[in-house]
């Protein structure tokens, strides 16, 4: 599999970390109430298809990186960084 980082260009998912669902982006309040954050922290979806997770290229230039792609098939639909994903959603 084959990841097209923004800063790097495409390199092999070897150099990236997957970090886990990109849900962490959508971080709740820190007086959420504690049944709102051990479902953040906790309750993880596993399907089969399309996901967004959060990767880090941690062999190249450190950008974490949301990535969507089809855990079926393994094909990359969308990468971007997160930062960017975190200022569209504010």
């Amino acid at each position: 599999m084959r990841i097209e980082c923004p800063i790097c260009g495409s390199r092999d998912r070897r150099e990236f970390y997957y970090r886990g669902a990109a849900v962490a982006l959508a971080r709740p309040a820190p007086d959420a109430g504690d049944d709102i954050w051990d479902a953040f922290l906790h309750l993880r979806d596993n399907p089969a298809g399309e996901t967004r997770d959060l990767w880090q290229h941690e062999a190249g230039c450190g950008a974490w990186l949301v990535v969507t792609r089809n855990t079926v098939t393994h094909a990359v639909h969308a990468v971007a960084l997160a930062s960017d994903v975190k200022r569209a959603t504010l």
